[in-house]
């Protein structure tokens, strides 16, 4: 006799085989059912029958037919699946009785990016969990990163510029970004004009290390603490600038900017801290993204 130890996945897909199986009355009516052969569901009933260690069934001219332990293997069989699906119905009451806050940081002028995961992933989880409370803080990448490692913030969402060893990085999406004049600056009509003898803006917060070399093209004229910012002046026509294009797009269709030169890419990423206990709504919030 054979004892059956732990029951893997592959056992769990060779049992539904056999309960479709028995459901359709034989090997025959389950090729459609299962969309296989009826040579490959002859294989995996096999196969589960050397697994478990008995006969399940008779197949042949007089038909299809269950054994005595087929009957039984059947029954359990009901159970385990029906324990299964009593357990998913539970985890499915339990997300929609989430209860608790979710303090997430942001770093400026995301809302615009057509990925929209941050706002479709914080929908779904209020979704899951009305009463769940949101608490979202517009900040810079490095207050950020120390809200997630002091535990201010559960969630945050940053360019990916450098690791800290005390966080976990999940890529969220990537975002272009090009060099930009407004319509009142001389290359908005002049493209023919060198692009490195006018003044740009530069960031005060991190940009990829491509970015850097960019910048050094340039004759620095400002500065400014976020893209805002750098809206701000480029709109004054004294300056040129880098902006993310879909966060540059409302004002290109306006024919107030115009893009004159490929810039950089940044990759955003969610972060957590690796020492965070577990939290339901910061792991339902994740699970969304």
């Amino acid at each position: 006799m054979t004892v059956v130890g732990q029951i893997s996945d592959f056992e769990l897909k060779l049992l539904k085989v056999f309960r479709t199986v028995v459901a359709c009355g034989g090997f025959a009516a389950a090729e459609v059912a299962l969309g296989i052969s009826r040579a490959a569901i002859s294989m995996q009933m096999s196969d589960l029958e050397k697994r478990l260690g008995v006969k399940l069934c008779q197949r042949g001219r007089a038909g299809f037919s269950l054994t005595d332990e087929g009957k039984r293997v059947l029954e359990a069989s009901d159970r385990l699946f029906g324990a299964v699906e009593h357990f998913r119905s539970e985890l499915n009451e339990l997300h929609q009785h989430l209860q608790g806050t979710l303090v997430i940081g942001i770093t400026d002028n995301l809302v615009s990016h057509p990925g929209m995961k941050i706002t479709h992933g914080l929908a779904a989880l209020k979704a899951r969990g009305p009463g769940v409370h949101i608490n979202l803080r517009m900040q810079p990448s490095d207050d950020i990163e120390m809200g997630v490692l002091d535990g201010r913030l559960n969630v945050g969402v940053i360019p990916r510029v450098r690791d800290l060893p005390g966080l976990n990085y999940s890529p969220l999406y990537e975002e272009k970004t090009r060099l930009y004049c407004a319509d009142t600056h001389p290359l908005f009509t002049d493209t023919s004009a060198d692009i490195t003898g006018y003044e740009v803006v530069q960031p005060r917060f991190k940009q990829p290390a491509e970015a850097a070399t960019l910048y050094a093209r340039h004759t620095v004229g400002a500065h400014a603490n976020d893209r805002e910012g750098i809206l701000f002046l480029v709109l004054t026509g004294c300056y040129l600038g880098y902006l993310p294009d879909h966060y540059a797009a409302p004002w290109v269709k306006a024919g107030r900017l115009k893009p004159l030169q490929p810039g950089f890419t940044t990759h955003f990423c969610v972060i957590t801290a690796r020492s965070r206990r577990t939290n339901l709504v910061t792991e339902t919030f994740l699970e969304t993204l």
